[in-house]
């Protein structure tokens, strides 16, 4: 009796209407019937669930998986950027872990060996004398080739300023140490005394088919007055390479001999940049400090020369004095 007693409760408690006069077995069944009958779901509880179609993805291209992650990944921020939502990008600073600021080497330090070894003959506050300067520069060379020693004077001119736009070319005695290709654009007739000079290259027409091809295996470009018109539609090709011929560097002339030999000796052409500094190759260290010596008093005399009358200020605010790779000199203002 107990048992058909809680079949009954069981059965009340699932809704079923069943008495004392029910037996046993049919308050079982009942109550099995309820528990393997399916769930009645009114309208109001069905969910429509969408049906998502089956992307078939690519290796690669615009439909591969990491194209497609990269598209979504935009447009959920594009719409973040409409919203305002400000949230992501305050989460990422505040999870940002700030480490300590890099420690920045000393330039000297980011050297190689050998330039700190020559920076070491240098004391780095001493002003030197042109002579003392030289001497040094020959030593503190690191370069295992025969390297230029360069000067770099910074002038008190302004360079936009016409007048104050230093350029002028001077014969170093000992010339460069350089081999100087001369090329010789002038009539036939002057071709013979262009060649006894030393021109590497001479023509007139032979030549001009060389640029028209790019060919450019010369230094120094010198041409005649009345040859200069027929370069001008190669402007563009001589002008970013400094070969334009000019009248103020003497390579345009009318005695293209006497142009070549000065060439070959070493006569170079120096002007300020745009930060009012003049940099010019006075030799090679081989030459030794008396002959670096000569050619630096060379082009300081001329520098000197080319002192605008106008000028306010003070002419040179700095000199210095290095080799290739070598560090730099300071010394005292030669030109005043």
């Amino acid at each position: 009796m107990a048992k058909k007693a809680d079949l009954l409760a069981q059965a009340t408690t699932l809704g079923l209407k069943l008495t004392e006069k029910n037996t046993i077995a049919e308050i079982e069944a009942a109550i099995k019937g309820v528990d393997t009958a399916p769930v009645a779901v009114t309208a109001e509880e069905v969910i429509e669930t969408p049906v998502v179609e089956e992307v078939k993805l690519a290796k690669a291209g615009k439909r591969s998986a990491k194209v497609l992650a990269e598209v979504e990944e935009k447009v959920e921020k594009e719409a973040r950027k409409e919203a305002g939502d400000t949230s992501a990008q305050s989460e990422e600073a505040e999870n940002r872990v700030k480490g300590p600021k890099p420690v920045t080497r000393p330039l000297i330090e980011r050297r190689g060996k050998a330039y700190r070894k020559a920076a070491e003959l240098i004391e780095k506050d001493t002003v030197y004398s042109l002579a003392d300067a030289l001497v040094l520069a020959t030593k503190t060379s690191p370069s295992k080739f025969d390297a230029s020693v360069e000067v770099h004077v910074k002038l008190g001119v302004d360079p936009r300023q016409a007048d104050q736009n230093v350029r002028a070319t001077v014969s170093l005695p000992n010339g460069t140490g350089k081999t100087i290709r001369v090329a010789v654009f002038a009539p036939e007739a002057d071709h013979a005394a262009a060649k006894k000079a030393g021109a590497d290259i001479i023509g007139d027409e032979t030549f001009l088919a060389q640029l028209d091809k790019q060919e450019i295996n010369f230094d120094i470009l010198i041409a005649t007055p009345q040859y200069m018109p027929r370069l001008g539609k190669y402007a563009r090709l001589l002008g970013p390479r400094g070969l334009m011929p000019n009248p103020k560097s003497g390579s345009v002339a009318t005695d293209v001999a006497k142009a070549t030999l000065e060439a070959k000796a070493g006569k170079v052409e120096y002007r300020v940049d745009k930060q009012a500094i003049v940099h010019l190759s006075i030799g090679k260290v081989s030459f030794g400090s008396r002959k670096l010596a000569e050619n630096a008093k060379a082009f300081f005399d001329s520098l000197q020369n080319q002192k605008p009358a106008g000028l306010k200020s003070a002419y040179v605010k700095s000199t210095s004095i290095s080799t290739t790779q070598g560090p730099g000199i300071k010394v005292e203002n030669v030109v005043s």
